[in-house]
């Protein structure tokens, strides 16, 4: 086995370059040695690797992955090196850099938008391509929040007259008349997610002023029933809670000129027992019909603390050993 290690040296000038990868306190040097089972140094200016052949060359197309990176985006974060180091495991190095040049817009707060991995990307390009679009996938992919930002996106670009965002209020029973207060006030805490993702994109006072103007319209699924929705971006959220009969409403109610994005997490339903998800039904029902696209994210695409990804993977396993 010894005959197998060997040494690999990087000249890497740029000094920024090699803070960035090895992190502070060395600490993304730790990650790569630990999945990678590599040893790597700074000597004279240069990185050196060693360790066995295989993962030496494992460590060289990361090495160079991360610096695109770096030089995109002048640092390297956790989940992009997390990232980078899962891609060049599968085989799939080099592919990082389909990620760097697609910006979808600039938040209110200066946030460069862009996706974050494959999945992602190709969710972003069904939603460019197709009118209607499934995001199935476990919770934080970015499944609403990008589909929010592309919708902002073609507001602004005047493709579409108004964005309309809704989700079932399953604890409710969308049967909302009990509750104390006006409409706003009995939806809020349904649809405080979705009101957190627009402050975020757009800003407060640009979200408040095209509310007030119809031109923003935040709503439970319940009130989409009986329209017609023309010339609009309209995205149904937390889709797994509908049933059979509202999903068919809801993809019914989708006029000219209007896109429509649904989101859901399969694995988290909270509908009564008995009752079949209308977003299961419509994904088996729909998969054949060309202008629809379903797109299923995977734990892979979870860009959330990196626990949430391990979280995901042991509830999944889980389930299928129940």
């Amino acid at each position: 086995m010894e005959n197998n290690i060997r040494e690999k040296e990087i000249i890497i000038e740029n000094n920024n370059i090699v803070n960035e990868i090895f992190g502070r306190l060395d600490e993304n040097v730790n990650i790569i040695k630990e999945k990678l089972n590599i040893n790597i140094l700074l000597r004279d200016g240069k990185v050196k690797l060693i360790g066995e052949s295989e993962n030496i060359n494992l460590g060289e197309k990361l090495i160079y992955d991360l610096i695109d990176i770096i030089k995109s985006q002048k640092r390297l974060n956790k989940h992009d090196l997390l990232y980078s180091i899962n891609l060049v495991l599968n085989g799939e190095e080099g592919r990082i850099s389909e990620l760097l040049n697609e910006i979808i817009m600039v938040t209110a707060s200066g946030k460069t938008l862009k996706p974050k991995t494959l999945g992602q990307k190709r969710y972003l390009n069904a939603i460019k391509k197709k009118d209607i679009v499934f995001g199935v996938g476990p919770a934080g992919t970015g499944k609403t929040y990008l589909a929010m930002a592309m919708a902002i996106r073609a507001f602004k670009n005047k493709k579409v007259d108004r964005i309309i965002l809704t989700r079932p209020a399953v604890e409710a029973g969308e049967s909302l008349g009990f509750l104390p207060g006006d409409l706003q006030e009995k939806v809020d805490p349904y649809l405080r997610p979705v009101y957190d993702a627009l402050f975020d994109i757009m800003g407060a006072d640009h979200y408040l002023k095209y509310l007030e103007k119809g031109l923003i319209e935040v709503a439970p699924l319940a009130y989409m029933r009986g329209r017609t929705l023309d010339n609009s971006y309209v995205i149904l959220d937390e889709a797994q809670n509908t049933t059979n009969e509202q999903m068919k409403m809801f993809l019914t109610r989708i006029g000219f000129g209007s896109k429509a994005i649904i989101t859901g997490d399969i694995t988290q339903i909270d509908l009564p027992r008995g009752k079949e998800s209308g977003l299961k039904n419509a994904a088996h029902v729909l998969k054949d019909i060309e202008g629809i696209d379903i797109v299923h994210l995977s734990p892979i695409d979870i860009v959330r603390h990196p626990l949430v990804q391990k979280i995901v993977v042991a509830y999944e396993k889980h389930e299928s050993d129940k």
